[in-house]
């Protein structure tokens, strides 16, 4: 099997640079693992890495579908499958990069088999949770489901439906069945890496970046992708992106949409955290410098020696 080191973690934690740097050590290309730097033209507020920040180093899987395409985690994964045997048939490294979870998740465990779902059960949980908010199905989900319930937000009804309905489905927590996929024989061997930042550290390092964007026009960035794809294309929803979309139709003054994308930042960079915290299989939690620092490098040219180390 295909050994493949992951650098995951939260937004800001610097996962690209670190990656960038192991790839020009042991000669390997990059998969992106981010559900926004896949669509094209979403550079700015995606962070994503400019030709010059690649150095050469081939990055796969960014700017690979138009902004009204949709792909969900088994169809990332499919895309990443490809990468990845294109990369290994030229004696490549593969290197996979990002911090959506699940998009991970699915490729390197695959993903839990559950049933389809029941339009009789959707309905009736989404019409309560138009009814009640999405915060009170949330409790009832933390009763029953508390594993999924700590990686749902309160607010995200549609994961929250999904889970109670697979409960309703089943019988069993989602967040349980979850963890018992998760603990099976991984796809390819692996090692994980997760950067971790200090949390205060974390938030410094978000509001700087958020600074940059801003000052480096993500502004007209927005202006210009609103002319050519509609505001309710699936991209425009994303982190930042939506508050822009916002700004500029609705005109909500550019210092409250500054304040409304520093917090959605910060919540999608704990939610992140959550996430990796609980995901099993992890094999290194690290910050970015001492991944790179010469015993870090060391460590990953020991594994990919042997892969069965930290498989």
């Amino acid at each position: 099997m295909t050994p493949l080191i992951v650098i995951a973690g939260p937004t800001a934690s610097g996962k690209t640079g670190v990656a960038l740097e192991l790839a020009r050590r042991v000669d390997g290309e990059l998969v992106g693992a981010d559900s926004v730097q896949v669509y094209r033209g979403f550079d700015i507020g995606s962070a994503k890495p400019t030709p010059e920040e690649l150095g050469g180093i081939p990055h796969h899987l960014i700017d690979c579908l138009d902004p009204d395409e949709a792909v969900d985690a088994m169809g990332f994964a499919s895309l990443a499958d490809a990468a990845i045997a294109d990369i290994t048939a030229r004696g490549k490294v593969p290197m996979v990069v990002g911090g959506t979870g699940l998009w991970i998740r699915a490729l390197v465990r695959g993903l839990v088999d559950v049933p389809l779902p029941d339009p009789e059960i959707r309905g009736a949980l989404e019409a309560e949770a138009e009814a009640k908010g999405a915060p009170t199905l949330h409790e009832r989900l933390t009763s029953i489901d508390p594993i999924a319930a700590e990686r749902i937000h309160p607010n995200d009804a549609l994961r929250i439906v999904r889970a109670l309905e697979v409960f309703e489905q089943t019988g069993r927590p989602l967040g349980e069945l979850q963890r018992e996929h998760a603990l099976g024989a991984p796809r390819y061997p692996n090692l994980f890496v997760v950067l971790d930042r200090d949390r205060d550290d974390l938030d410094a390092a978000i509001e700087s970046r958020l600074d940059t964007m801003l000052e480096q026009g993500w502004v007209d960035e927005v202006r210009a992708l609103l002319e050519r794809w509609p505001a309710d294309a699936r991209a425009f929803g994303s982190v930042g992106y939506a508050q822009i979309v916002k700004h500029l139709r609705e005109g909500t003054p550019i210092d409250e949409t500054r304040q409304r994308i520093r917090k959605v930042t910060r919540t999608y960079a704990r939610r992140q955290r959550t996430w990796f915290r609980s995901e099993p299989g992890i094999n290194w939690r690290a910050d970015a410098a001492s991944v790179i620092a010469p015993e870090g490098i060391t460590r990953v040219t020991e594994w990919l020696a042997d892969p069965t180390k930290a498989s």
